[in-house]
């Protein structure tokens, strides 16, 4: 059954590009319930070993995604808020750890959709503007490579787990209705839930107990530091999903008119960076320095290449003074650096390997791991190169690769071009720094496609320039 999957998947990704591209509420409908379809193939398709809990799983996420559409229908906010209130949790299921709940409000989502579209009332299309025709292209690329994958069952799960029901909930976000007040209310309560993870952390720090995740338990019982991973699997997510919260913080301290409004977002940007420094992330801090200095850039222009140098030469400097560090680097080289890296160097350097010997095509969505054991003789954990353009251009080839940049211009296109000091500018510039932060922690860990909050924010840039184009209209 497993090979069902082949045919499952690209249903279910034109299904979705159907629905993102086309203009008519026919063929809006018709891409929708081509990816329903093929969801329900893939599903199928996977043969779990418990047939009566996936039935009683199905029956449970239609009967609660429905009555959580009537909600949606009276509250359509209400997808955003329950989006990002279940980005942390994970519950495991089909031999992994999955956002069970986040895939109910999925489901509500669409059903959502449907009624809307079936209703007629509403004659919007094509919500990502600029960046429809990359993701849909993108996303039907993706599909169709599970048809050669080396590993079907990943890339099926992949398929399953991540880009259907994320790519449902970024076009339930673009569509919202602008709401400054349910905006702003979505802000406090990221701002809140970082507060409170980074306050678990705290707790954590201070009595050395995690929750979860027994490799990384072992470990900080051999390291010199203790990590912490406050409610997320892993320090590094944990560590992102702060830096998350930080950017608009940022953003906020800055272009703020008040007073009492920038000391209090200072407060909490103190709060979570002490919360970011026990996680002890060297690609969440990586990930806020790269989105601050771009918001300096566009702060003091110019004048921010000139602290990037001297920033640069300060680091140079203590390189040089640290003849340990320089004797590392002479006499071990890439190897030392690999070390450094927890072995992110070995992934990246073979993942560039598959990818030269699968240049246009890669190896299909998921056949990472797979693909590096044949190459290396060597079994990994990992599913990924840690290393977002990497496993794009391993997994989908330069096709893939071509596609995922075209993809992250539009975006970036779409949140930065146009900017000015209304709620909507700052919500375009806030979202295209959080959009640079997670792209460059992705470079470092991976999961670009796979975090939840990728998707939060393809569709809040979708509706900041939809709200953008409107104000010039309406001017």
């Amino acid at each position: 059954m497993i090979g069902l999957a082949r045919i499952a998947a690209p249903v279910a990704c034109v299904g979705l590009a159907v629905l993102l591209t086309a203009r008519t509420r026919e063929n809006r409908i018709a891409g929708l319930a081509y990816t329903i379809v093929g969801t329900a193939l893939l599903v199928g398709a996977l043969e779990p070993p418990n047939a009566a809990d996936l039935a009683g799983a199905i029956i449970g996420l239609i009967v609660l995604g429905w009555a959580l559409s009537l909600a949606f229908r009276r509250e359509p906010w209400l997808v955003a808020y329950l989006a990002l209130a279940t980005v942390p949790i994970r519950v495991h299921f089909l031999h992994h750890q999955l956002l069970v709940p986040l895939y109910v409000v999925a489901a509500a989502a669409a059903f959502n959709l449907l009624r809307e579209l079936v209703a007629g009332n509403d004659a919007r299309s094509r919500e990502f503007g600029r960046a429809t025709k990359p993701l849909a292209l993108y996303l039907i690329w993706v599909g169709f490579s599970v048809a050669w994958t080396v590993d079907i069952r990943t890339g099926a799960i992949d398929v399953l787990a991540s880009y259907v029901p994320l790519a449902i909930i970024a076009l339930s976000v673009a569509r919202l209705p602008w709401n400054a007040f349910r905006l702003k209310l979505l802000y406090g309560e990221l701002a809140a839930m970082a507060l409170i993870f980074a306050c678990v952390g705290f707790y954590q720090y201070e009595t050395r107990q995690l929750f979860e995740n027994p490799k990384e338990i072992v470990a900080n019982s051999y390291a010199a530091i203790f990590r912490v991973n406050s409610v997320f699997y892993d320090p590094s997510i944990y560590g992102r999903f702060l830096v998350v919260a930080l950017v608009p913080t940022a953003v906020l301290i800055v272009r703020g008119n008040s007073l009492r409004t920038g000391l209090a977002a200072l407060a909490f940007a103190i709060v979570a960076w002490l919360g970011l420094l026990v996680s002890f992330s060297q690609s969440s801090f990586s990930a806020l320095f790269v989105a601050i200095f771009c918001l300096c850039a566009f702060v003091w222009r110019w004048k921010a290449v000139v602290v990037l140098v001297v920033a640069v030469v300060v680091l140079a400097g203590g390189a040089v003074a640290a003849p340990g560090l320089m004797h590392s680097l002479r006499h071990h080289g890439v190897r030392e650096i690999n070390s450094l890296t927890s072995g992110r160097g070995s992934l990246i350097y073979n993942g560039l390997r598959i990818a030269k010997r699968h240049p246009v095509d890669g190896v299909g969505l998921g056949g990472f791991s797979k693909a590096y054991s044949k190459l290396t003789r060597r079994h990994i954990k990992q599913s990924a190169s840690h290393n977002t353009p990497v496993t794009v251009v391993a997994e989908g080839g330069v096709i893939g690769l071509a596609l995922f940049l075209w993809l992250l211009i539009a975006f970036g296109l779409s949140a930065f071009r146009r900017i000015d000091r209304t709620l909507a500018g700052g919500l375009g510039l806030a979202a295209g720094l959080v959009l640079v932060a997670i792209f460059a922690h992705a470079n470092a860990y991976n999961d670009f496609f796979e975090d939840p909050t990728t998707w939060l924010v393809f569709g809040l840039i979708a509706l900041a320039a939809t709200r953008r184009r409107s104000a010039m209209i309406d001017a």
